[in-house]
């Protein structure tokens, strides 16, 4: 093997991914088809290295598959990457923020549907009503009032 030159199970350590993780990069085109060995190994180099690299950067941002494979062709058009790049981002962005609101909306039923489970579980069992009103309302049912 040549200088530079890794299989794919170095590969694997190097980049931090799986050795699936790195098969399915290629066969999505991610990669570009290594070079292969006279036995018939695959050789991976720093390219695809910097590669893999950057595909797992680019996923923890939450840039999808088709997002980074363009990501990945802006890598080698400096003079429309800034520009193309700035509205991935402000896109990206936009959806995080987006995601957020949503979540937020999540978080504030969930702690309104704790306090009625609470106010429920704090009752005497003879005065608790028969059935969760959390699950009542999850399932469409009439919403019991809470008595004060």
């Amino acid at each position: 093997m040549g200088s530079g030159q890794m299989l794919i199970g170095t590969l694997s350590r190097e980049s931090g991914l799986s050795i699936d993780a790195i098969r399915f990069y290629e066969k999505q085109r991610l990669l570009q088809s290594p070079r292969r060995s006279e036995g018939g190994f695959r050789l991976f180099g720093e390219e695809e290295l910097s590669a893999l690299r950057f595909i797992k950067s680019a996923q923890e941002l939450g840039f999808s598959l088709e997002e980074i494979r363009e990501l990945l062709s802006l890598r080698s058009d400096a003079a429309r990457a800034c520009p193309k790049m700035q509205g991935l981002l402000e896109a990206k962005l936009a959806s995080v923020e987006e995601k957020i609101s949503s979540l937020q909306a999540i978080r504030s039923e969930l702690k309104t549907a704790l306090r009625k489970c609470e106010v429920v579980l704090t009752k005497p069992a003879s005065s608790s009503p028969t059935g969760c009103p959390v699950l009542d309302g999850i399932s469409g049912g009439k919403r019991r009032k809470e008595k004060g």
